[in-house]
């Protein structure tokens, strides 16, 4: 992938969640990310929710408005 948001650092973790968290993103101060992947998940969901995440970090979502209207495109 060819983007400019993805020359930023960004850590992957698998930790334990609810089943019906797939992923959680989080932009940190140091303008790095963080991806959560929920360690629950098959190895197949698991690549769809980081390709999510992903796409959510290279389309710049942080700085939109509403999380809703996000979800909706996606």
């Amino acid at each position: 992938m060819n983007n400019p948001a993805l020359t930023e650092t960004i850590g992957v973790y698998f930790i334990d969640m609810p089943t019906h968290i797939e992923e959680q993103v989080i932009l940190n101060e140091d303008g790095s990310f963080s991806v959560f992947i929920n360690s629950r998940l098959n190895w197949e969901r698991q690549m769809a929710a980081y390709h999510h995440a992903l796409r959510h970090i290279m389309e710049d979502d942080f700085s939109k408005q509403c999380a809703d209207d996000i979800e909706k495109v996606m």
